[in-house]
């Protein structure tokens, strides 16, 4: 189980830098703002995922 939650993680950690991305290139943002939102937005994402998979394997 936790393997397929490691990679179920990095499936969404990817497809939410992929939309992160998109966004920073549609408003073209600047290089170091674009780090601060990579940033933070991966921080919450991590945080997000790892209440998720304390929370499945609370209910089991």
């Amino acid at each position: 189980m936790p393997i397929l939650f490691v990679i179920y993680g990095l499936i969404v950690l990817f497809i939410f830098n992929s939309l992160t991305h998109s966004l920073c290139i549609k408003t073209k943002m600047s290089n170091e703002k674009q780090s601060k939102v990579f940033r933070t937005i991966n921080i919450l994402i991590t945080i997000l995922l790892i209440t998720s998979y304390v929370d499945v394997i609370n209910h089991m």
